[in-house]
């Protein structure tokens, strides 16, 4: 008995090794071109994240685990984003300008047009599109707001660490997530392209 509990357990592991390998190749593939199993992968992934985490923080990098995660659900997402109603957009407070004044909330920044930084046009544009931007200072902020807002679908601009970890978060939710990468990440002074953020309300525009 304890024999075939230990077969059985041996090809289970080699049987999650090589999904494992699978799902990160063809996540890698995700960065410049459509996918088959998009969804199935991306499960794959959530489920070994935590190990294959530990890998890449020992053999290479975080950041291109979390940025081939965030790539593949954005492949497996798209169709059902496409289809959201109520959209919120969610961004970091790191690409406002040190010299800002806008006051806090428990909904996060309140941007009062300075003119700036990005954030001036970008709450113009976002309401343009269709969707409601709240600034945060901390993914803490995303509890409180998904309350407040009866929101389908949520557009994320951060990192693809913050990315990943908010899509991993809201998913078995009846929410649609998809990320935008920022160009340049860290504490202050990010930066996203806006063109490619002015590309994604385009492609989704209803």
């Amino acid at each position: 008995m304890y024999s075939t509990i230990g077969k059985v357990l041996f090809f289970c592991i080699i049987i999650s090794f090589i999904l494992s390998i699978i799902a990160l190749v063809v996540s890698k593939q995700s960065l410049k071109r459509s996918v088959y199993l998009a969804g199935f992968f991306a499960n794959i992934l959530d489920f070994f994240y935590l190990p294959l985490r530990q890998l890449f923080l020992k053999f290479s990098d975080t950041r291109i685990l979390d940025k081939w995660m965030a790539s593949l659900k954005n492949r497996a997402y798209k169709s059902a984003f496409s289809k959201t109603k109520k959209r919120v957009l969610l961004a970091p407070h790191c690409m406002r300008n040190l010299d800002c004044i806008a006051h806090t909330t428990q909904t996060g920044i309140q941007c009062n047009y300075c003119g700036k930084c990005v954030y001036t046009n970008l709450k113009k544009d976002s309401e343009k599109y269709g969707y409601k931007l709240f600034i945060l200072t901390g993914s803490s902020y995303i509890k409180n707001i998904l309350k407040m807002e009866a929101a389908d679908g949520v557009l994320l601009i951060a990192c693809d660490y913050e990315i990943n970890k908010v899509m991993r978060a809201l998913k078995g939710r009846k929410i649609v997530s998809y990320g935008i990468s920022m160009e340049r990440d860290g504490c202050f002074g990010t930066e996203v392209n806006y063109q490619k953020v002015l590309n994604v309300f385009e492609t989704f525009k209803n």
